[in-house]
């Protein structure tokens, strides 16, 4: 699949960036046959995102037409400095290489033939893999055909080779020689194996030989397996000598070197160079001792690199710093020697080794310094909007540091937070601050020409840059919509007309004046408009300021007054929780608990109820009546509550009855009002439907009936016609009930709660019963009389 997307990539037009090709010609291209490369390349590339592919069906229903698009390659079109941002010269050198490594080659049809590459013929098992490896191996060689092999501990069965090659391919090291061997059997690669002057096996070495023609040059003038002779190096340190597992070539030999090397890559004996080791990259200050025989003027004055004051300056001090009056001989035979003298160990010499001996903090600066290196990252981690708005710049990215790399993040996800709060949705944030960052790099004139990447970035490239007054305005553009600032376009609008009209007072009171003052004459005047406008602006904001300022007070007044208010009601409600029960006398119940709110609810709903059921069954000229339901129901709405109460109580137990009896109370008394509210409802409906029987119901019922009736009587009579008709007329009959069963339950409630309400004012109606027997118990006027005579 890989090996597909990079041939896809590689066919890419610069212009539109979507590939056409046929599967066919596709399986071609990878070495497959064209039913695989449907059946499996197509799917495979549908799944990894990576592809957009569009399929032409054929005539038998198989993927026969392709139109693919790279989504990496269409993403990255625009973004100034980014590695796969590819232009037209880009795209031709990659086409031309993989073109070279993988054409199948065609047949014209003027007989004309286009060669195939070093791998079209190859087709079947594993030509895919071998396609891939070779195009990794050519884009890892160097001009001189060799691939850099890595570091680090191998399979020595297998060799240093197959491991390079099957890191490049991800594989495991038996496969990864297994393909290195399929193309040494073609002659596409060369592993090579040096040997020492001792005669035994050193270092193994790949070469790509098309590399190396291409370039002009001839395998064997790179190839030569001679024996290298045993230096003898000018240390006894055997760490001077040691090297990286990979030196770099060189063109030019080392100006002091006894080692006799066989070519440019500089293989030399176990005892002479250091065996391979893992590749390490160059992060901290390389620190190590000073070659002696570099040759460089100046070496002999010590590490400080200044030139003397004057001849013979200084000659009468020690190496070491230490003033010594020399004498007669060698002055300083002991401390130092003077120029022409060969000394045995210079003294800064000795110096350089005891900074070396004692770099504690030296060392620990460059453990730090490696430290802040290692936590690099090659890409913002975490928040894919941060990743989005950064990928214009990533090569600024990778030069930073780990601490400026989490900075620039933080920066990042700041400004991505000021576009949302000024109305810039939030999904087209991180694109509007990429196309800033973009902008801003082409300004700069691309990566190249940034000195300090985290300075730039903080200070121009996330900065928002308002060209006018709006807060939504960068550079002249609205960022929450995208178009010109139109505040930008007006305040350069007033701009042009005041140069305008001072230009036209100019031209009518010195009409004779030269070019030269009337220039001078205009440019004074604008800077005396831009001070008066400036000067108008510092007034404006000063203006506002204040303005501001009051507001503020006044806000922080009135916040003032909304505590002091909440604290008046706090206090008030404290007082006011504090009022006992006027019922129970439970402290603490705010003037009524919550089981006698319950009791004094359920009172009002028997009363209601009473008042229900004496609509249609008292009669509402008699109080006495309309008495005696009111006391019918309300007995037994009581004896409903008491039962409802009494089946709570049973089922929750004397035990939970008793510990708490405050909460007993009111759940006990919650119970009557469910039973009384269920009640109120039944009542009601029993009302309305006793209230449709009414006469004044009877009569509307057919009064409309006979009018819905007769305005559908059917011509000619239809049985189906006269059944709908008569449904029609008893549907409007009974809505007609209804209605005046309602009007006639809210009339007589309204007329019942109004009498109630009189009698309320007045008192409670007493039957004459209780009246003669509270008459007759009280005492007459005449024994009242006898007693005071008495």
């Amino acid at each position: 699949m890989r090996l597909a997307v990079l041939v896809l990539a590689s066919r890419t037009p610069s212009e539109n960036g979507v590939v056409e090709i046929r599967t066919r010609e596709l399986g071609r291209w990878l070495g497959l046959s064209a039913s695989y490369t449907a059946s499996v390349v197509v799917p495979a590339l549908h799944r990894s995102g990576v592809v957009a592919v569009k399929t032409a069906k054929g005539e038998f229903g198989q993927d026969d037409g392709l139109v693919c698009k790279v989504l990496p390659l269409w993403a990255t079109q625009g973004m100034t400095g980014h590695p796969m941002n590819l232009t037209k010269k880009n795209f031709a050198t990659l086409w031309a290489l993989v073109d070279a490594l993988m054409a199948p080659g065609w047949t014209h049809r003027d007989d004309s033939v286009t060669p195939a590459g070093l791998l079209g013929g190859r087709t079947g098992r594993g030509a895919a893999t071998d396609r891939l490896a070779l195009l990794l191996l050519v884009l890892e060689a160097r001009e001189s055909g060799r691939v850099r092999l890595c570091g680090g501990t191998v399979d020595t069965k297998r060799g240093r080779a197959a491991a390079t090659l099957a890191r490049l391919l991800g594989c495991t090291a038996s496969a990864g020689e297994r393909v290195l061997e399929r193309l040494e059997d073609q002659g596409l690669v060369l592993r090579l194996r040096l040997k020492t002057g001792s005669g035994m096996p050193n270092r193994s070495r790949l070469m790509v030989p098309a590399v190396v023609a291409a370039h002009g040059r001839s395998v064997s003038d790179d190839v030569q397996e001679d024996r290298a002779e045993a230096g003898r190096p000018d240390f006894s340190d055997p760490d001077v000598t040691a090297g990286g597992s990979e030196p770099p070539e060189a063109d030019t030999e080392a100006q002091v070197s006894d080692v006799s090397v066989t070519d440019v890559t500089g293989v030399a004996e176990p005892d002479v160079a250091a065996a391979l080791h893992s590749d390490h990259p160059q992060l901290g200050t390389q620190v190590g001792v000073v070659r002696l025989d570099s040759g460089f003027s100046g070496e002999g004055r010590g590490t400080e690199g200044r030139r003397p004051e004057r001849v013979r300056a200084r000659e009468d001090q020690a190496a070491d710093g230490e003033s010594a009056v020399a004498g007669t001989g060698s002055p300083v035979a002991e401390d130092g020697p003077l120029r022409g003298e060969n000394p045995k160990s210079a003294p800064f010499h000795e110096r350089a080794r005891q900074r070396l001996a004692t770099a504690g903090i030296g060392q620990a600066a460059a453990g730090g310094w490696e430290k802040a290196q290692q936590q690099r990252r090659v890409a913002p981690s975490g928040d894919l909007d941060v990743r989005v708005a950064l990928a214009p710049v990533s090569g600024l990215w990778e030069r930073l540091s780990g601490w400026q790399q989490d900075q620039v993040q933080a920066a990042t996800k700041a400004a991505l937070g000021r576009m949302t709060g000024l109305g810039v949705v939030p999904q087209n944030a991180p694109r509007l601050l990429a196309a800033r960052l973009a902008d801003r790099l082409t300004e700069t004139g691309g990566e190249a020409r940034v000195a300090e990447p985290y300075a730039w970035l903080i200070r121009r490239g996330l900065v928002q840059r308002q060209a006018c007054s709006h807060l939504r305005c960068d550079d002249g553009v609205r960022m929450d919509t995208g178009q010109d600032c139109e505040n930008c376009g007006n305040l350069i609008h007033l701009r042009r007309g005041h140069r305008a009209r001072i230009s036209a007072d100019i031209d009518r009171e010195l009409p004779d004046l030269p070019a030269d003052e009337r220039r001078r004459v205009l440019d004074e005047r604008l800077r005396e408009h831009a001070a008066a406008e400036a000067e108008s602006l510092a007034r404006r904001m000063d203006e506002a300021r204040e303005q501001q300022a009051r507001r503020a007070e006044a806000r922080a007044a009135a916040a003032q007054q909304a505590e002091r208010e909440r604290e008046a009601l706090a206090a008030a409600e404290a007082v006011h929780q504090a009022v006992p029960c006027e019922d129970c006398g439970l402290a603490q119940a705010a003037g009524l608990c919550e089981a006698c709110r319950y009791r004094r609810r359920t009172e009002d709903l028997v009363a209601e109820c009473g008042l229900i059921v004496a609509t249609w069954r008292a009669a509402l000229d008699d109080p006495a009546d309309i008495t005696a339901v009111t006391d019918y129901v309300r007995a037994a709405m009581q004896s409903d509550t008491a039962l409802a109460r009494d089946g709570f109580a049973d089922v929750a137990g004397p035990e939970q009855l008793a510990a708490d009896p405050v909460a007993t109370q009111a759940v006990l008394a919650h119970a009557g009002l469910q039973a009384a509210e269920t009640a109120l409802e039944e009542y009601r409906s029993s009302a309305l439907h006793q209230l449709g029987r009414s006469d004044e119901a009877e009569a509307e019922y057919r009064r409309a009936y006979r009018t819905e009736r007769n305005r559908h009587i059917p011509h000619p009579l239809d049985r189906q016609a006269v059944k709908e008709a008569v449904e029609a007329a008893t549907k409007a009959g009974n809505t007609a009930r209804k209605r005046v069963a309602e009007h006639l339950f809210a009339t007589r409630l309204e007329q019942l709660r109004s009498r109630a309400d009189v009698q309320d004012e007045q008192g409670p109606v007493v039957s004459w019963t209780e009246r003669l027997t509270k008459l007759a118990a009280r005492p007459l006027p005449e024994d009242l009389a006898g007693t005071g005579a008495a």
